[in-house]
This record gives C-alpha cells, sequence and structure tokens, in this order.
C-alpha cells in the first residue's frame, strides 16, 4: 500500500534520490559520448568506474591523503587507459568494417573484473574518512556532504562537457564525425584521432564517476556491472547522444528507485527503474529530450 509517513520524510527521499542518481548520471554522461559519437555501447563502463574505486581506495589507504584528490589525479590516467583501449581494441574493428563492439566492450568488462578479483580478492572495500557520515542538516532533512558534493561534480563535468562539445574545435570535430564521419574526413578530420579522444573522454568520465563510488558505497570487482545497467537506462531516458540528457536520466532514475522504495518496497526499486526503461524506449525511442541518436 502506498502511504506517505510525513513531508519531511518524503522530501528527504526525494533528496537522497536525486543525490544518488547523480552517480547513475556521471557514469551515463561518458557511456552516452561514445555512444553518440561512435554507436558503441560501452558496457564495460561500470567496471572502469570499479577500477577508479580500488585506485581511491589504495591510495587513500597507503597514503592517508584525502580521497578527494583522486578526482583530480584519475582524470590523466583514465584519459590515456582510454586512449589505450580505443587503439588496442575498437580501432582494429573499425577499420575492418564489423560492428561486434558490445561483445568486444563485454569481454573488457569480464577481463577487468577478472582481473581486480585476482589482484585485490573479492573482499568488498569501502573508503572511510572524517567526513564520510557528516551530513548538513535543514530542520529535519539531512544532506551528505559526499553526496552532495558528487552533485555538484556532476553538475561541473556536464557543463564541461557540454562546453567542450559546442565551443571547441575538437568538440566541433567529435560533433561533426558524429554526425557526418565521411564529410568529416573530408574536411581533413582524423577520424580515429576524434574517436580516441572521444573515447578516452568518456573513460575519464567513467574514472571520476568511480571516485564518486568509493566514497560512497562499498565496493567489490563485480560491482560495476550494475552501474553499466543503471547507466545505459539513464541514457535510454535521458535520450542517445545527448550528454545533458543523460545526466538528468541519472538524476531521474536515481529519483524513481528511491520513491519505488519508499511508496513500495526495496524490493521493487530494480523492477521500476527497468519498467520506466521499457515504456521510454516503446514511447520515447529517442528519450525524453528527443534527441537523435547520432547527435551529442
Amino acid at each position: 500500500m502506498v502511504t506517505i509517513s510525513s513531508l519531511d520524510v518524503f522530501i528527504q527521499v526525494i533528496i537522497n534520490g536525486t543525490l544518488y542518481g547523480c552517480i547513475y548520471g556521471l557514469a551515463a554522461i561518458g557511456l552516452s559520448l561514445i555512444f553518440g559519437s561512435m554507436q558503441i555501447i560501452f558496457i564495460a563502463q561500470g567496471a572502469m568506474m570499479v577500477l577508479a574505486s580500488y585506485f581511491t581506495y589504495w591510495f587513500f589507504t597507503l597514503t592517508s591523503i584525502d580521497p578527494l584528490l583522486c578526482f583530480i589525479l584519475l582524470l590523466p590516467v583514465f584519459y590515456a587507459l582510454g586512449a589505450i583501449i580505443y587503439r588496442v581494441c575498437f580501432k582494429r574493428v573499425a577499420r575492418a568494417g564489423k560492428n561486434p563492439t558490445l561483445l568486444l566492450a563485454f569481454g573488457i568488462m569480464v577481463l577487468f573484473e577478472r582481473a581486480m578479483a585476482l589482484l585485490w580478492s573479492p573482499d568488498t572495500r569501502s573508503v572511510t574518512t572524517d567526513y564520510t557520515t557528516m551530513s548538513l542538516s535543514l530542520g529535519n532533512i539531512n544532506i551528505s556532504y559526499i553526496r552532495l558534493l558528487v552533485f555538484v561534480i556532476g553538475i561541473a563535468a556536464t557543463i564541461i562537457v557540454f562546453l567542450f562539445l559546442k565551443k571547441t574545435m575538437w568538440g566541433k570535430a567529435v560533433r561533426g564525425s558524429s554526425e557526418d564521419p565521411h564529410a568529416a574526413a573530408l574536411l581533413g578530420i582524423s577520424p580515429v584521432k576524434v574517436a580516441t579522444l572521444t573515447f578516452a573522454i568518456g573513460i575519464s568520465l567513467a574514472g571520476v564517476a568511480g571516485v564518486a563510488v568509493a566514497m560512497s558505497y562499498p565496493f567489490d570487482p563485480y560491482f560495476g556491472f550494475i552501474f553499466s545497467l543503471k547507466a545505459l537506462v539513464a541514457v535510454a531516458i535521458g535520450g542517445m547522444g545527448s550528454v545533458g540528457g543523460a545526466f538528468i536520466g541519472g538524476v531521474l532514475l536515481g529519483l524513481f528507485e528511491s520513491l519505488g522504495s519508499y511508496l513500495i518496497s526495496s524490493g521493487w526499486a530494480d523492477a521500476i527503474s527497468y519498467a520506466i526503461f521499457l515504456i521510454v524506449l516503446i514511447f520515447f525511442p529517442e528519450g525524453l529530450f528527443g534527441r537523435s541518436a547520432k547527435k551529442v
């Protein structure tokens, strides 16, 4: 039975769901960018996030330095990792004119999961700092400092990527290649360089999301698959290829899950989110924001 115990509790549920959805949104931005530019459903995005979570955990454990620094430190590392993954794995597939990219991404996901389990064991890890349990109190409403920070970072990442695509030459090259790669090549735009750049940025965003995961939740090597699925749902809700829509889709997904858990039952949260996913695909195949899958 659907009941609302109090207005304060209901507002708290909405805030928690919105802030939780920001992690989905961060994961979805990179996934949307990669898909919008190259039509690659990179299902290993969640595994990249967990890899960043492990880096954050060991950085904090071995140095005792604030893990917030990992938001900056991991950007070049995961940018380089993304460039390497594209050049080694996806570049050859693209040249061959084949498109088994989903299977290839699935293989990468399994490889990284097994590697993390062998290196660091399947044990659950978590990053606990002095401010992990701290929150901002507004009357009876409590807002976690970490989740609020993730919200700010998510907004900042969305704005930065949007401005990059709209205002910079490389961003315009990415948009041009995604809309008409043959015409872009005739204009002197290197498809390989553009694809490498796009993929590297997408993996960098997964690294940022992974730091947020490490500071927010316990994780293990197989924790990323659920984030890959939720990021895919967020992209579908917001609009395939729409960076801003992907982040908003992630926030909406977190909100739907939180409200479903509160109003019905926690066991229904995933079922509700996937049901919404199917409804959006049926009635809004280009997403709620109506963006074409070939636009970023």
